[in-house]
C-alpha cells in the first residue's frame, strides 16, 4: 500500500510530465516573446530590489529565459545570483554573478559562477519551475534542492521566492507535502500575481 507522501510523488511526477510537455511544445518565438514579457512586467513598483541580493537562473532545456528580467533587476541596483552546486554530496549554495566572471558547468545542463565567486545569502529568488498552480504551490524537477534551500535561508529570515514561468505551466491543483514551500509570487508572461 502507498504512503501519502508515495502517492503525492508519484502524482507530482504525471502534473510534471504534463506541464513540461506544454512547455516544450511552445515554439521558439513563443518563448523568446514570453521571457521579453516577464522582464517587462516585474513590479518594480512593489518590490525594491536596489542594494538587494536577487537570484536568478540560467535557462536549461526548454525553460523560459529570465536574463532579459535579470538585468532588468541590475540595472535598478539589484545584486544578482545564480545557483552553484560545490559538489554532487553538498546543498546548492548562491554565488555573485558579475559581469565577465567566468560560469562554469554546475550539472543539470546549467552553468554559475566558479568557486572564486562570493557566497551570498539571497534576499529574493527568481525560482524555476516544472509547474505551479493558483495556490502559489510548485513542482521542480524533484531534486529538492530549492526546497532545502528555502528551508535553510528561511530559518534566518522568510525570502521572498517569485516563480518564473510560462503560463502553459500552470495546472489545477499540486498536492502538498510537509517539506513544500508555496511561492510569494508567480510571475509568466501573463502577468505578475502574488496572494
Amino acid at each position: 500500500m502507498q504512503t501519502l507522501s508515495e502517492a503525492a510523488a508519484l502524482s507530482k511526477a504525471a502534473l510534471r510530465d504534463a506541464a513540461l510537455g506544454r512547455r516544450d511544445a511552445l515554439s521558439v518565438e513563443a518563448r523568446i516573446e514570453a521571457s521579453l514579457a516577464v522582464a517587462a512586467l516585474f513590479p518594480l513598483d512593489r518590490i525594491a530590489v536596489a542594494g538587494k541580493v536577487v537570484s536568478g537562473f540560467l535557462p536549461i532545456q526548454s525553460e523560459i529565459d529570465v536574463r532579459p528580467l535579470m538585468d532588468r533587476l541590475r540595472a535598478a541596483g539589484a545584486r544578482l545570483a545564480l545557483p552553484a552546486f560545490p559538489s554532487r554530496s553538498t546543498p546548492m549554495v548562491f554565488r555573485l554573478m558579475e559581469r565577465g566572471a567566468p560560469l562554469v558547468p554546475m550539472g543539470f545542463g546549467t552553468f554559475g559562477p566558479d568557486a572564486r565567486a562570493p557566497e551570498v545569502e539571497p534576499d529574493i529568488l527568481i525560482t524555476p519551475l516544472a509547474a505551479f498552480d493558483a495556490a502559489f504551490n510548485r513542482i521542480g524537477y524533484g531534486k529538492g534542492h530549492y526546497d532545502r534551500a528555502f528551508a535553510r535561508l528561511d530559518a534566518t529570515v522568510r525570502r521572498l521566492a517569485i516563480g518564473v514561468a510560462f503560463s502553459v505551466q500552470q495546472v489545477e491543483v499540486i498536492p502538498v507535502e510537509p517539506h513544500d514551500r508555496r511561492l510569494d509570487a508567480i510571475l509568466t508572461e501573463t502577468g505578475y500575481r502574488a496572494p
